[in-house]
């Protein structure tokens, strides 16, 4: 037991000091120190005042440099996708079809013949870009495949189109998978968005296929014969995915895109092994294959009932409403044919409806009481309609992808209590520029428009889509608003200060989950979700933003991070 003047005080767990520590709203003055007791913040504050709560079994941490903060909350993550990325053979730093070739050799060695060798795509990681070499000329065809691997089935998986956020996307089959998969001079596209390569002369496959899509339709359709991730993958891939986001800090998610039951499983099965390191708030990715137009309330109410059957919500995984989506493209039946196998995505592709479907699933939510996501803006004026025939006050549904929003769009969004979920690693990062060149200069204050946003009281939860899985990212497109791509600052108005961008990338998405009573902040009582990063948010050079990472990352009190390079 530590002592003071007013009496016996219980000492602490857990206490960082030295550094500044940011996020703890209710100080009047800086903090340089903060106290963990039993899984939850004891006090913040002066380091003078902290060290009465030593004790002989108190950790100290006493960083040289950084800065604390609370746990950051991902708004719209696709968590379960990271570690995926390194289940399969990785073709990162191939940079010609030579290269690519003695990757694959590298495999076919520790094959067995007949054993399929499925790749990850080709290009460098994370956005997965080729070099101009890989045009429709340049990549390996099945002949060269079958040269390096005559006794083996042989697939390059094709990009999950967002990572690079251009088509077309390309996949390669060798003989014996073409074989396999059966397909031949014959065999027809599944969609109008995929070309089966053949030889000019010809006429056969050239193992080649390009879909003009940002969402893989081959290995789902014609190719689904390859080993497509089983669910041990999808249960080990999400952990790594844990430890991945803690490594950048983030504590949270919050899932809006939808998530299939796979991944729900997984999570589950993580959440009571007592593996999971980052709190998981999901919004299930519906089916309506199969659902007469008659028979969806009747179906949205069972799924509720399954949900709430199932005992899924616990302290690291709660499952709070369904996702939202008017569906406006044929190939995503295509696509939902391979169910429940749903490869890169995670969710199903058949979780839309036409417009008028769609109002009656959500006008029944209302009913119920579910939570809401989507990330399209026809869906959001589709929430107003509901909202006058039933309340959706205080439901928090939600609207993401933000790209750009008219003063229309923010006061719908103020007026039905909508929070707002950022994508700024597209819409700023890589689109910027084109949005403003679209809208012309006089409208650029609509990309992203956080500074409105905030300035009408709408919360706004910053996301990283998974592209890539560092929130820092967010928090610099939020502070400096620059398209990488041609170093134009774009809507400067719309800019946030550091506080304030840190303050959407925590206590926004725990308001976006409905659990700001209990993250977000670093309030004593709360949870102790905290990260020691590598250095000073608020001091750092601006552009320095994105390489900021966690030295320790902390959720519940624990250590489930720790940034052994240093």
């Amino acid at each position: 037991m530590a002592k003071s003047d007013q009496g016996v005080i219980s000492s602490a767990d857990l206490i960082v000091s030295g550094v500044p520590v940011y996020g703890a709203t209710r100080l009047t003055s800086p903090a340089d120190a903060i106290a963990i007791k039993d899984g939850r913040v004891h006090e913040v504050g002066r380091q003078d005042t902290i060290n009465r709560y030593k004790g002989a079994d108190t950790k100290i941490i006493q960083p040289q440099k950084g800065c604390v903060i609370p746990g950051l909350i991902d708004g719209h993550a696709h968590m379960d996708r990271e570690g995926l990325k390194k289940i399969l053979p990785s073709l990162d730093g191939a940079e010609s079809k030579e290269a690519v070739l003695d990757a694959i050799l590298l495999e076919v060695a520790k094959k067995k013949p007949g054993e399929w060798i499925v790749t990850m795509p080709i290009g460098t990681a994370p956005s997965y870009v080729e070099t101009q070499e890989f045009d429709e000329s340049g990549y390996p065809d099945r002949h060269d495949l079958d040269q390096i691997a005559p006794d083996n089935p042989v697939y390059i998986r094709a990009i999950w189109g967002y990572w690079r956020a251009r088509a077309p996307l390309v996949s390669v089959a060798n003989s014996k998978a073409l074989e396999l998969a059966g397909v031949g001079p014959k065999t027809p596209p599944p969609s109008d968005q995929v070309e089966i390569a053949k030889d000019a002369k010809t006429g056969l496959p050239t193992g080649v296929f390009l879909e003009n899509t940002m969402m893989p339709i081959v290995e789902l359709t014609l190719l689904s014969c390859v080993p497509n991730f089983t669910y041990d993958d999808r249960l080990q891939g999400l952990r790594r995915s844990m430890s991945i986001y803690n490594s950048f800090g983030t504590t949270s998610v919050f899932e809006g895109h939808g998530v299939a039951s796979d991944v729900i499983t997984g999570y589950h099965t993580l959440s009571q092994q007592g593996k999971a390191t980052v709190r998981a708030n999901l919004i299930l990715s519906p089916r309506w294959s199969g659902v007469t137009e008659t028979g969806l309330a009747e179906h949205l109410r069972d799924l509720a009932d399954w949900l709430a059957r199932q005992g899924y919500n616990s302290e690291f995984l709660n499952i709070s409403g369904l996702y939202a989506e008017i569906d406006e493209e044929k190939a995503n039946w295509v696509r939902a044919s391979a169910a429940p196998q749903t490869g890169w995505a995670g969710f199903n592709y058949d979780c839309g409806l036409p417009r008028k479907a769609l109002k009656e699933v959500l006008l029944e939510a209302a009913r119920l009481k579910m939570r809401v996501s989507c990330i399209f803006a026809t869906v959001a004026e589709l929430f107003e309609e509901v909202h006058r025939e039933v309340s959706i006050d205080g439901l928090r549904w939600s609207w993401g992808h933000l790209a750009t929003l008219t003063d229309d769009e923010i006061k719908r969004a103020r007026d039905l209590g909508l929070v707002m979920v950022t994508h700024t690693n597209r819409h700023i990062r890589k689109m910027g520029s084109n949005h403003r060149q679209r809208l012309g200069a006089e409208m650029e204050n609509q990309i992203v428009p956080l500074r409105r946003l905030l300035d009408a009281g709408v919360p706004v939860s910053l996301a990283t889509d998974n592209v890539p899985p560092t929130l820092f990212n967010p928090i610099y497109h939020a502070v400096a608003r620059r398209d990488e791509n041609t170093g134009e600052v774009v809507a400067p108005e719309q800019k946030l200060s550091r506080e304030e961008a840190l303050h959407c990338a925590t206590w926004g998405g725990a308001y976006l989950a409905g659990q700001e009573n209990h993250v977000g902040t670093l309030e004593p009582g709360k949870l102790a979700d905290l990260v020691l990063l590598n250095d000073d948010l608020m001091s750092v050079p601006e552009d320095e933003i994105p390489n900021l990472h966690a030295e320790q990352t902390i959720v519940n009190g624990k250590i489930v991070f720790e940034n052994n390079a240093s």
